[in-house]
């Protein structure tokens, strides 16, 4: 096996993404299975994830790796292995979440390629409930060991399509044709990550493969870490309100380094930061406060402005890759790294009745009624989102919402239970261009 750099190597500490029973982890270290080497066609090698058995004991590979070219990979290359957890699915029907491959369907084999060893490429049969997320390469014509790889339980993985052409063996002069292709993820619905685990669909032809030839990719939950609710600020008396409430962390989630864009490099970010926390702090803004000293109904009108910019969402979409009203997915013109889409969860967001409230700037005019004697105090909350590496470190700008869908109106003395129709009055809004 090749020795490479161990500095290149994740750290032991990192925790594994957890999915059901599932855990998923990534190396960088790899055993060449095969080349192309003496054959005719362009230089190409199978590369199989071997985790150093000390820092990920008992994970398995999904598939082998194809690269073109000749170059060691190690080091530079980072794909996902996967291990089955100590703890059973939370439906214990299902069962574990990986099981060994039943057998192996030839797909190539380089017989009459010229190339100065043998090689083949296998697909493997999964269980039933199961399935294969990549094909395995032997170096000669025999079958693979049934513990090459592993395959996953369907509900713990998503289709997805054929992406890219890799490499075929056009030229090689081998009697059967061969040809490897990407896994490229669909797009993933709010709080879903999908990303493909670098493996590839190995075809017996020079064509594309159809949409349904085994193209797979895992899924993760953004799940929140924290969920609280900031306090809103109380009136004790008819005077000069409270002009802001407590800032509170509100919610918590975790983005995995390969959706993330850095001044890092892939490999770094694994490295440093497998995780980066992106924090919402939400707090309570005076909008406006009046004293209606009348005998009758009044109303009062104040102009509220929203802290959110499109030009500032361009600039923080630019520098981490990270939207906020739409799924981001891997760029064309990205370091290497794992295929993926992902996309925020609309209540984190506060996308989810509309993306508008993020796109375009405007102010609110808001309209509060007091009653007679009334003290009325209208606030609105206002959200302030950081992105940070595992040191604490910001990565992008910060980015702030105005919430203005719904205002919160207070009133001094207290609403009681019997009160006159001036009472039950609640903000309203208008919204203009400034």
């Amino acid at each position: 096996m090749t020795i490479h750099d161990q500095a290149a190597a994740p750290s032991r500490q990192i925790e594994p993404i957890r999915h059901d029973n599932l855990l998923i982890h990534f190396t960088t270290e790899f055993h060449r299975i095969w080349d192309s080497t003496g054959s005719r066609a362009k230089p190409a090698a199978f590369w199989r994830p071997t985790p150093a058995p000390d820092v990920l004991p008992g994970y398995f590979p999904l598939g082998d790796v194809f690269v073109a070219g000749h170059d060691n990979i190690n080091g530079s290359t980072v794909v996902a292995v996967v291990c089955e957890a100590d703890a059973p699915s939370a439906d214990p029907a299902r069962g574990p979440a990986l099981r060994r491959p039943e057998d192996f369907e030839l797909i190539w084999k380089d017989s009459g390629s010229g190339s100065k060893k043998d090689g083949a490429v296998w697909r493997p049969i999964a269980p039933q409930g199961y399935v294969a997320m990549g094909a395995v390469c032997s170096n000669d014509h025999e079958k693979p060991s049934l513990n090459a790889v592993r395959c996953v339980r369907a509900d713990l993985v998503i289709a997805s399509d054929v992406g890219e052409l890799i490499w075929n063996d056009r030229g090689s002069g081998a009697r059967q044709s061969f040809s490897a292709w990407s896994v490229t993820p669909t797009n993933a619905p709010p709080g879903e990550i999908h990303f493909a685990p670098g493996t590839f669909v190995g075809a017996s032809s020079f064509n594309r493969p159809e949409s349904n030839a085994g193209a797979y990719s895992l899924r993760m939950q953004i799940a929140a870490l924290i969920q609280s609710s900031p306090q809103l600020p109380m009136l004790l008396a008819a005077d000069a309100p409270e002009t802001k409430g407590a800032a509170t962390l509100a919610q918590v989630i975790e983005l995995p380094w390969f959706v993330v864009k850095d001044d890092l490099s892939p490999i770094d970010q694994l490295r440093t930061t497998p995780f980066y926390r992106l924090e919402r702090t939400d707090q309570y803004y005076l909008v406006g406060s009046g004293h209606n000293t009348g005998e009758e109904a009044r109303a009062f009108k104040w102009t509220a402005q929203r802290l959110q910019n499109p030009k500032t969402l361009r600039l923080f979409t630019q520098l981490t890759a990270i939207s906020f009203v739409s799924p981001w997915a891997t760029k064309a013109d990205a370091p290497p790294s794992l295929p993926f889409s992902a996309r925020l969860d609309s209540q984190f967001t506060h996308s989810e009745t509309s993306t508008s409230g993020w796109q375009t700037s405007f102010v609110t005019h808001v309209i509060a009624m007091a009653g007679k004697g009334k003290f009325v105090a209208v606030y609105q909350l206002e959200s302030f989102y950081e992105l940070r590496r595992a040191d604490g470190s910001q990565a992008g700008i910060n980015l702030a919402y105005t919430q203005n869908d719904n205002l919160s109106l207070l009133q001094y003395p207290p609403q009681e239970c019997t009160h006159d129709a001036a009472d039950q009055s609640l903000p309203t809004t208008t919204d203009s261009a400034p």
